[in-house]
């Protein structure tokens, strides 16, 4: 199996794609996979953003080589669609290595990873994916295999139990993770280098949207990528997916070009409004303000307002929202900030206006 190509890759070990990310039918998929794959940095250089982690990691790779050996294990964490899984593709180029992808979800048992492990090719990079999802028996498996490139294959049950030890060449494990406190201390020890990925600069976006454009060829000005990045809450996946979505504006609504108003005027169409809110972060914060006046109201509630499951909301419309500084979460409920009502121009219950006409919020 030729592990380097996901398209081939069995759909319970491939990376997991996010829910906001989805799309239906397989061949839509398949599309979207192999265009993010062709806007892919295959190496460092090539790489945007994420500076300190750069370094850091330019300097482990570098000393590897020059020993001879294989890098260290490495954890990478941060929200979804920072550039995760390229740097661990990146790791292995860097190297010269083949790279095994697989995630946490897929591996429920320690005989799963044991197969994967007892497969790998010296040098070979294994990316994990949500690595923070691996059940604890593989996890602990996972403990010895790390650290002294062995693991203990159990044959037979009870009494007659026997621990067959299985040497492993030597190779790097890149973990992968959103939510880096769930993984437990002996497992993040364990990794020599570890990194958190930031959100980025809308500067650091533009160049991300002009370089993709430009493997993409399509032409877009100046404004039109200043446009599309700052739309694209901090995260390089959402600037591409935007790119590609305004392209096809621009292609059939326009001459092909992407302009500041195209892109405006794309975006509007998509339902992605100029502070990044899409159909969902506003049905939430509507239903938020205008059925319960703005909170504290219980997330179950607010999920039912809006049609969705309670863990949509919680993980897909909350986290940016919150980062906006347009919601906030206490211990009575979700409750929307002043900055709430000002973005979707509403006025807040209490809101009473002063001599000179200017409103004064919740009467202070």
């Amino acid at each position: 199996m030729n592990w380097d190509d996901t398209a081939d890759t069995p759909a319970d070990e491939r990376p997991p794609v996010p829910p906001a990310e989805r799309l239906v039918g397989s061949a839509a998929d398949r599309e979207d996979q192999a265009v993010e794959a062709a806007l892919r940095p295959k190496d460092l250089g090539e790489f945007i953003g994420q500076e300190k982690v750069r370094e850091q990691l330019d300097l482990v790779l570098r000393a590897a080589r020059a020993r001879g050996a294989t890098a260290d294990h490495v954890l990478l964490s941060g929200a979804p669609g920072l550039g995760k899984t390229t740097l661990s593709m990146i790791i292995a180029a860097e190297m010269g290595a083949p790279i095994r992808i697989t995630s946490g979800p897929a591996i429920q048992h320690a005989g799963d990873l044991a197969a994967i492990l007892s497969s790998l090719q010296e040098g070979e990079v294994l990316f994990l994916d949500e690595i923070h999802r691996m059940s604890r028996p593989a996890e602990e498996m996972l403990y010895m295999a790390m650290e002294d490139f062995r693991v203990d294959v159990i044959v037979g049950k009870g009494p007659g139990a026997t621990a067959i030890p299985l040497e492993l060449p030597p190779f790097t494990l890149v973990g992968a993770t959103t939510r880096a406190g769930l993984l437990p201390p002996p497992l993040r020890d364990r990794f020599g280098f570890t990194a958190h990925m930031e959100f980025y600069e809308p500067r650091e976006l533009e160049r991300v949207v002009h370089r993709s454009a430009q493997l993409l060829d399509v032409g877009i000005e100046t404004e039109g990528a200043a446009e599309i990045a700052g739309r694209s809450r901090g995260t390089p996946r959402i600037a591409n997916r935007l790119l590609r979505r305004v392209r096809d504006y621009a292609q059939v609504k326009a001459d092909g070009v992407i302009t500041r108003e195209i892109a405006a005027a794309a975006l509007a169409v998509y339902e992605v409004d100029a502070r990044g809110l899409d159909r969902l972060d506003r049905a939430v914060l509507e239903a938020l303000l205008k059925l319960f006046a703005g909170g504290p109201v219980g997330l179950s509630t607010l999920a039912v307002a809006v049609g969705e499951e309670r863990e949509t909301v919680e993980e897909v419309a909350e986290p940016f929202l919150v980062r906006e500084g347009l919601l906030a979460r206490t211990p009575r409920g979700r409750v929307a900030t002043p900055a709430a009502w000002t973005h979707l121009g509403l006025t807040p219950p209490g809101a009473a206006t002063s001599g000179n006409g200017q409103q004064d919020l919740f009467g202070t």
